[in-house]
């Protein structure tokens, strides 16, 4: 395969330095280098007449979706500095693309074995529902059912007058033993016994009319739902074999040139099954090709271009880390025998910062917690509020932390001394009695005074710790908002969240259905600065022990 997947700068770029080291995928600040690729790449997608897609970007009044794409700075043998492109999944409905490099597989070459298997699945797929819209089907399936609420009624009907005439017929005996002879006696229990028979026999002869009414239309039902599940099954293993046959097809090079497949990757190394399109995000793309042609990756980064789905935030132009649950296995094997920055999660940002205590007494204490600082401790970090004060305060007792902060968060927390304190304290948060202020700077300028916010929220499984707005599976979150001021291109608001989601702020300070203008130097949701612009600086909580209202404030260091 010849290098034409490879471009040459058409920017002047002999004055940049090149990287010490490659720039850790998941966590980054864009080199130059990576920044001028980007900005060629999205060049050449505005003048581009190679494909069509509707990313979807407002000045083109679009309405589709947008895509990830990846750039990465390659170096040849002899120096010459270059960069590859890539996309995440598919574009345009192919993956065979001149301005980008192939994807690791091409499952949509045609008359390859995924698309003959994925046609036979589609066959059983509009088999199943044909089978489930069949009129016949649907007009014999409510009939059983009628006719079996019929027939349980009928037959429960037909057991309670049974019911009633043994409970009729014991008083019967318990009168007649008391009045009448033995030889009379004897005579009535001949005559009870027999009508027992009878009732016997009618309810017998009841479920025998039912069930001969039943059994054709149940057969009927039966066929029809047993092939439905004979089609299920048959997807089901299908479905199954062409994941595993394709999983088989994706094999990653590293610098070393080690080959591992899918397989061993995700399911021999860490014993999980990959996800679906795992090997089809930019950053695999780009690293197995520059590889495969011998070239050495010198940067890379990863940015949106288009619109966002309703649920995930994306701005176009915005770069982003590759993907925890895809990427990371694969681009760890990847990534092997290069020499790549650190994991800056590994260091811990609260080396040389201390705590601000701005309200003590035996009961609790109230802090101001500076910007990166834990509050509790971490995977690998344990340096954090918890530990300091836990240190601070030996003799206290129970969880102390009553409530977080995100790392990046500045601002008030409060931290009970006794566990009574605590679950006191706890229980005011949970009753959503205790008032909050964050007070946050964003990029943008916000139009209207004031509002709510409500958009449920969730983790985003495929790329912790994102979140995400799902209607379907988020949990409540509601925010309160109002503007404190503008300037031309920043605009300072008052946040008053009314429940206490992960993220929640950055979340309906970024999303289009809230705030639609991220928080300045939010680096998931926005674009990263010297800081998160959020401070907790405001809270008024119940003292349980005094017995009076509290507010405490730590006036925003920006």
């Amino acid at each position: 395969m010849k290098l034409e997947k490879r471009h040459r700068f058409t920017t002047d770029i002999s004055h940049i330095e090149l990287p010490e080291r490659f720039n850790f995928p998941f966590y980054y600040e864009p080199h130059e280098l990576s920044l001028i690729a980007a900005q060629e790449l999205q060049g050449y997608l505005i003048r581009q007449q190679d494909f069509e897609h509707d990313f979807g970007l407002e000045e083109a009044g679009g309405e589709g979706i947008g895509k990830m794409f990846g750039v990465l700075v390659v170096q040849e043998a002899g120096g010459e500095l270059g960069y590859l492109a890539a996309y995440s999944g598919k574009l345009a409905g192919t993956n065979d693309h001149q301005y980008f490099v192939p994807t690791i597989f091409d499952m949509l070459v045609t008359d390859s074995f995924y698309k003959q298997e994925e046609a036979v699945i589609n066959e059983i797929n509009q088999a199943i529902a044909a089978t489930e819209v069949d009129a016949g089907y649907q007009e014999r399936a409510v009939a059983y059912q009628q006719l079996q609420r019929d027939a349980t009624l009928s037959i429960q009907e037909e057991k309670q007058t049974v019911k009633d005439g043994k409970k009729a017929r014991k008083q019967r005996r318990k009168t007649a033993e008391e009045q009448m002879s033995a030889e009379d006696y004897a005579l009535l229990q001949e005559g009870l016994k027999e009508e027992s028979l009878k009732e016997h026999f009618c309810l017998r002869e009841i479920e025998s009319y039912w069930e001969q009414r039943l059994a054709p239309l149940r057969a009927q039902v039966e066929a029809s739902e047993a092939e439905l599940q004979r089609l299920r099954q048959s997807r089901k293993e299908k479905s199954a074999a062409l994941q595993q046959r394709l999983f088989a097809q994706y094999r990653f090079l590293n610098s070393r040139g080690e080959n591992k497949g899918l397989d061993d990757i995700f399911i021999k190394e860490r014993g999980i099954t990959p996800p679906a399109g795992a090997g089809e995000c930019a950053a695999p793309k780009l690293l197995q090709y520059a590889f495969e042609h011998g070239l050495q990756p010198i940067a890379m980064a990863e940015f949106w271009w288009g619109r966002a789905s309703s649920e995930q935030i994306r701005k176009p132009g915005h770069f982003y880390p590759s993907c925890r649950s895809k990427c990371e296995p694969i681009l760890g094997h990847m990534l092997e025998g290069m020499d790549v920055d650190e994991n800056p999660m590994l260091t811990n940002p609260a080396i040389g910062k201390t705590l601000d205590y701005l309200y003590e007494d035996e009961h609790l204490v109230v802090i101001n917690k500076p910007a990166e600082f834990l509050s509790v401790p971490g995977k690998t970090i344990t340096d954090s509020v918890h530990e300091r004060v836990r240190q601070l305060y030996p003799n206290a007792t129970g969880p102390l932390i009553v409530h977080r902060l995100d790392m990046s968060t500045s601002g008030i927390m409060l931290i009970a001394k006794t566990k009574p304190v605590h679950r006191s304290l706890q229980n005011q948060f949970i009753r959503r009695k205790v008032q909050k202020r964050y007070v946050a700077l964003l990029d943008g300028v916000v139009k209207a005074d004031a509002g709510t916010i409500d958009l449920p929220l969730r983790v985003d499984l495929d790329n912790r710790p994102f979140q995400m707005v799902c209607s379907d599976h988020g949990k409540a979150a509601t925010t309160e908002w109002v503007v404190v001021n503008r300037t031309t291109s920043q605009t300072r608001v008052h946040f008053h969240p009314v429940t206490g989601r992960t993220h929640q702020l950055r979340v309906h300070a970024a999303h289009p259905l809230g705030l639609n203008h991220p928080i300045t130097g939010d680096d998931l949701y926005g674009r990263r600065a010297d800081r998160l612009y959020l401070h907790a600086e405001r809270l008024s909580f119940w003292h349980p022990v005094l017995k009076e209202m509290m507010t405490v404030e730590a006036p925003a260091p920006f």
